[in-house]
């Protein structure tokens, strides 16, 4: 298909960008849900668009699913203010579904670390940050976009990194895993934690805990869990094991499964009704300990696991 005809045919044209556009997005808002509306939009504008006059379609998509983001940003920030207990990030388990094609080294970081980080930001930080450091696009390319001076988004992209480099995870997890294959020490380690909470064995818990860890569980309001972020081994302890008791009786079915996942690209396991997903944990590992626990419960955050539920690798409270 010649480079012309292909332009003339809107779907066959914006699809080669898809996935990328997809990256941004979801990067930008921590929504899967969103960032799938955000692309929408962007192919709606595509199709609208005098195509055969737009010299890089590479530059014209990734500029209008910024602008939409943006835009996005305005609403999500309002809501948010309103939002009951911690903010977490969507969970995903494909992050090669969302990867960029760019070798940058955070190019396939999906960490629920950096997206916090991120979300801390100015939209406009971010989006300079996103669009330079993990897209590669050029500053003359971001700004633009922007609809900045190059010297400004160099200096939103240098405020943005700043923050990014302190608050990236201090241990080595696990590289983010394309398979969703779980490391065998990881999955032993997940799997004494998930003993040692089920049997309320305190001590056993603690020493799978680092001193400073932290465990942050997001129900939205929705669904029951912790309103503040638990830091620290003992109270972090105290409160999975208070919890898990409460869960197995009031929350936990019979026909509830377990799995192992890859969730941000971090080990984690996904708890699933027949319904589809009810909970994700994704664990950050330092060493032999957990540094931090990202729970999520909120059933409007767990949707679009469902369409990606592949059979489990083990059932049972696991």
């Amino acid at each position: 298909m010649s480079s012309t005809s292909a332009m003339s045919n809107p779907a066959a044209s914006f699809e080669p960008y898809r996935r990328r556009l997809l990256g941004l997005a979801y990067r930008m808002l921590g929504s899967m849900a969103d960032a799938e509306d955000a692309v929408q939009d962007t192919y709606l504008r595509w199709h609208a668009a005098d195509r055969e006059k737009v010299s890089d379609p590479r530059a014209f998509l990734m500029t209008t699913t910024t602008r939409i983001c943006l835009n996005m940003l305005t609403s999500a920030r309002a809501r948010r203010e309103e939002y009951v207990g911690p903010w977490l990030p969507e969970p995903v388990v494909d992050t090669a579904a969302l990867a960029p094609d760019s070798r940058t080294e955070l190019a396939e970081d999906l960490s629920i670390a950096l997206l916090l980080t991120l979300d801390r930001l100015s939209p406009l930080e971010r989006a300079a940050f996103l669009l330079h450091d993990v897209f590669d696009f050029s500053f003359n390319e971001v700004a633009p976009a922007l609809e900045r001076s190059e010297a400004a988004c160099r200096q939103l992209a240098a405020r943005a990194r700043v923050h990014v480099r302190g608050a990236r995870p201090r241990g080595a997890t696990v590289p983010p895993a394309r398979s969703g294959e779980i490391d065998a020490k990881h999955a032993q380690l997940m799997s004494a934690f998930a003993a040692a909470t089920q049997s309320g064995d305190l001590n056993a818990l603690t020493q799978l805990l680092a001193a400073d860890v932290r465990v942050v569980t997001d129900g939205g309001g929705k669904v029951r869990s912790a309103l503040d972020v638990i830091d620290g081994a003992d109270r972090a302890a105290q409160f999975l094991v208070e919890a898990t008791r409460k869960r197995a009786g009031a929350w936990w079915r019979d026909d509830f499964t377990v799995r192992f996942a890859t969730i941000n690209g971090l080990p984690g396991v996904i708890v699933d009704a027949p319904e589809g997903p009810v909970q994700t944990a994704a664990f950050e590992i330092e060493g032999d300990v957990i540094q931090a626990l990202y729970v999520v419960r909120n059933p409007d955050k767990l949707r679009h696991l469902a369409a990606a539920a592949r059979p489990p690798h083990e059932s049972g409270r696991g």
